[in-house]
């Protein structure tokens, strides 16, 4: 497979239909589960709504969103890979990039079942600080946290 170029950008509304698919893909992948939200919420919700809390970038590859994450501060949202494209790095640098503008402390939550992001996130240091389940889905899920050395 040829090395395409891998661009970190901030999101822009004109890939928003792209960028809900693979989430949903990827999501869907990750849980077992169907995307309760319709298409259109779920572009409303990433136009509107999440931008009011959290940075969105985007990872294109030629002009295609190859993954997501949406974070602010102190706080991971969101974190997507195209299901075609991981295991690449491609979070891996969409992470990095988040814990260098990072407050030196970031939490996330992910789901149980979601074992990849697991070891994906134990792998660079979070470690597990609750369990629970304050999400729509219903499933159980885990509370991360990462601190800088």
């Amino acid at each position: 497979m040829n090395q395409h170029q891998i661009i970190i950008t901030q999101y822009n509304s004109k890939y928003a239909e792209q960028t809900v698919k693979m989430w949903r893909d990827s999501k869907e992948q990750a849980i077992g589960q169907k995307e309760i939200h319709s298409f259109e919420n779920h572009v409303y919700f990433l136009n509107t709504i999440l931008p009011k809390q959290f940075q969105i970038n985007l990872a294109l590859i030629d002009d295609k969103v190859v993954g997501m994450i949406a974070f602010n501060e102190t706080e991971i949202s969101q974190l997507y890979i195209h299901t075609d494209y991981q295991g690449m790095g491609i979070g891996q640098s969409l992470l990095d990039k988040v814990k260098v503008i990072s407050s030196g402390r970031l939490t996330l939550y992910t789901f149980e079942v979601n074992e990849n992001a697991q070891r994906f996130y134990e792998k660079n240091g979070f470690k597990i600080i609750g369990r629970g389940h304050g999400n729509e889905e219903n499933l159980p899920d885990i509370q991360y946290e990462w601190i800088s050395k």
